[in-house]
């Protein structure tokens, strides 16, 4: 149990010299040393002023809210310096992390995507899963076994869908109430490599699926090797290799400017993600989707091997992201028919692409000559002209033998204005192209932007200036999420948790970061935790709770990205594929809302972590108990706990332990 004491400050404090053992004395002394540092400290800082709502810009939402949310976020009071449990590992004295945490209130207003949802129905989300009493853990019984997504592999409800003509069957269909069972290991499963290794290679254990290995492993896409899977680097459209066709597309078009003018990419359909895989040695960040098909684990594969991805499909409902966000999107033969029902799939990629962004198409109607192909090509060579998109380039790369289409979006309304004919239509003033969490598609364009001040009528800095200079549309005049002018709001977040995470978490709390790849910040605000940790190699899935306010178009407007997501529900992504998940002031906002219980959520956390992953917890005191008294009955390892006045930090981490026991049949 941790324990509160002293007054209240903000302090960042450097990690003090590690021994291998410590006496009781030398204990004491340290700690009475730390109090000492922290008292003295105390008198140096100034604490935030969050008296002021955040006021953002008004829009439209498609649907009138059915609720009003208000939320604030507050800097938070900071903790005292020292209360800790021993490390599991060699019983020897954890060092007591001294820096501050973030709170939360619930004053002020804010758009969010809650109130924009278009839910058919409330009922559901207003159930309660009762909360076992002594946590008497068993694991799921499902036809997924150890790739079980509750809201993907919701059989009973795919059984009752009138129609799969729109992959209905591969949207999210979660269950009435969220699962308390845990997802099984597989059998053999151990720790995944290490990246960068891991991009080349995994464990066959870990992922153990051959169909990709069987339909796809004549174009390089994997292979089996032993007790490796393998990833040569390749795909259907570039068999000699990715690093070659990303060069191939930048010579095609010098001004998509990978890692600089284009930081943030969207690949639909990406397979392995070999593509968003090796971007990142052109500096760019790449959300890969694919939906759960019979391309068995290709997202799967692509989390293992430490590309990010989420499990998603173009069906009958919008991509849980914000308008005008990504710099550039591809499809690389993604099977989605984008020309037909009026190019409704296209018009949901023309929302998504900022003003002046690039569609990179890679497909055989585009260079090959049958029937089918020639078609297709003519249906969207008038469909990309009628939404104003500009065929930029089309070529053939003589090495792979592929060839691709670039088409840029317009930068303003004026073609839409001069075509002959407003087909597709322009959506009307109540259509809220960010309203993005269960809001149905919509055969229709949004109108650009033509204030100057308004987000989407600039690009942004080129990256890496982007990350820390505040958006040009964030105006002072405004309140920021915790209560600053939103530009001085920005800032202060950032600097908070550079200061965190260089004072705090890579000096004090003992994590090995070269065992971290995948990150998630599960209420991620600006975005300042990933922007802290971009000189490692990490990547962060920056989430924004549906309640809360709606951020995210800020994280990828300084290069980042993330998606909306409500917390009752499980996450679009395998188990086991995050080593570290980050929840400031979440689970205590969980508990007020009263949507779910705090024991769903949790189980949630452990389907996603991996084995040997981490979980941190920034909460109110009462909220870190519970959790700690959770994630002790699912055999976590507490490394830290610490608490002042009524907050409180947690760093736990996951084992190899599951439950013998079964539970009956889902």
């Amino acid at each position: 149990m941790a324990f509160g004491f002293g007054s209240h400050t903000r302090l960042d404090v450097r990690r003090p010299q590690q021994h291998s053992s410590f006496s009781t004395a030398v204990a004491v002394f340290v700690a009475l040393a730390l109090v000492a540092v922290w008292m003295v400290s105390s008198t140096l800082v100034t604490p935030a002023d969050f008296s002021s709502p955040f006021q953002p810009t008004a829009r439209p939402s498609q649907t009138p809210p059915s609720t009003s949310t208000q939320e604030e976020d507050a800097y938070e009071p900071p903790p005292a310096p020292v209360t800790h449990h021993n490390t599991p590992d060699n019983g020897s004295q954890s060092q007591p992390p001294a820096e501050a945490t973030r709170g939360e209130s619930d004053r002020g207003s804010w758009p969010t995507q809650a109130a924009g949802s278009n839910k058919d129905t409330r009922q559901q989300q207003q159930q309660q899963t009762a909360a076992p009493s002594s946590y008497g853990w068993k694991l799921c019984n499902t036809e997924a076994g150890p790739d079980y997504i509750p809201c993907l592999d919701n059989l009973q409800a795919i059984s009752k869908l009138r129609t799969t003509k729109h992959y209905e069957h591969r949207e999210r269909h979660c269950p009435q109430h969220p699962p308390t069972c845990l997802v099984p290991l597989p059998e053999g499963y151990r720790n995944p490599i290490r990246w960068p290794k891991s991009r080349d290679q995994i464990w066959y254990n870990n992922v153990p699926h051959t169909k990709l290995v069987e339909y796809k492993g004549h174009q390089n896409w994997v292979k089996v090797s032993g007790e490796y899977l393998t990833f040569p680097g390749g795909g259907t459209q570039f068999k000699h290799g990715a690093l070659h066709y990303i060069d191939f597309i930048q010579e095609a078009k010098k001004d998509i400017a990978w890692g600089k003018r284009t930081r943030v990419v969207l690949d639909v359909g990406c397979g392995v993600a070999s593509f968003g895989g090796y971007l990142f040695d052109r500096d760019v960040l790449t959300m890969s989707f694919a939906p759960k098909d019979e391309h068995e684990a290709q997202v799967q594969f692509a989390l293992e091997r430490g590309i990010p991805a989420i499990s998603a499909v173009m069906g009958t409902k919008r991509l849980p992201f914000p308008s005008r966000v990504f710099d550039v999107v591809h499809c690389a033969r993604c099977r989605v028919p984008w020309h037909i029902e009026g190019g409704r799939l296209l018009l949901e990629l023309d929302r998504l692409l900022r003003p002046g962004g690039y569609f990179v198409w890679s497909a055989t109607p585009v260079y090959q000559k049958l029937p089918e192909d020639i078609e297709i090509w003519k249906a969207m060579s008038t469909l990309t002209r009628s939404m104003c998109w500009e065929m930029v380039n089309k070529v053939k790369d003589r090495i792979n033998r592929v060839g691709i289409a670039i088409f840029r979006k317009p930068t303003d309304n004026s073609c839409y204005e001069a075509r002959s004919s407003a087909n597709p239509l322009i959506c009307g003033e109540y259509d809220d192209p960010d309203a993005a969490w269960n809001i149905s598609l919509q055969s229709c364009l949004h109108r650009l932007p033509t204030d100057p001040t308004i987000r989407g009528s600039q690009w942004p800095e080129e990256w890496p200036l982007r990350l820390e200079k505040p958006p040009y549309w964030l105006k002072n005049s405004e309140a920021g999420v915790y209560g600053k002018p939103a530009t001085d709001d920005f800032r202060a977040d950032y600097e908070h948790w550079k200061r965190v995470i260089s004072n705090s978490y890579m000096n004090v709390l003992g994590i090995d970061w070269s065992a971290v790849r995948n990150v998630m910040d599960m209420k991620a605000v600006y975005g300042g935790f990933a922007a802290a940790l971009r000189d490692l190699k990490v990547w962060v899935m920056n989430v924004i709770p549906i309640d809360s306010p709606d951020t995210l178009p800020i994280i990828y407007e300084r290069g980042l990205f993330g998606v909306y997501h409500d917390w009752c529900e499980s996450f679009s992504t395998y188990p086991r594929t995050y080593d570290f998940l980050h929840a400031n002031h979440l689970f205590s906002k969980i508990k007020k809302s009263d949507r779910c219980k705090l024991v769903a959520v949790m189980v949630e956390v452990d389907r996603i972590v991996r084995p040997e992953g981490m979980l941190i917890v920034r909460d109110s005191l009462e909220t870190i108990r519970e959790v700690e008294s959770m994630v002790k009955s699912l055999h976590w390892e507490v490394r830290v706990s610490y608490s002042q006045d009524n907050e409180g930090l947690l760093l736990v981490q996951k084992t190899m332990w599951r439950p013998n026991e079964v539970e009956a049949k889902l």
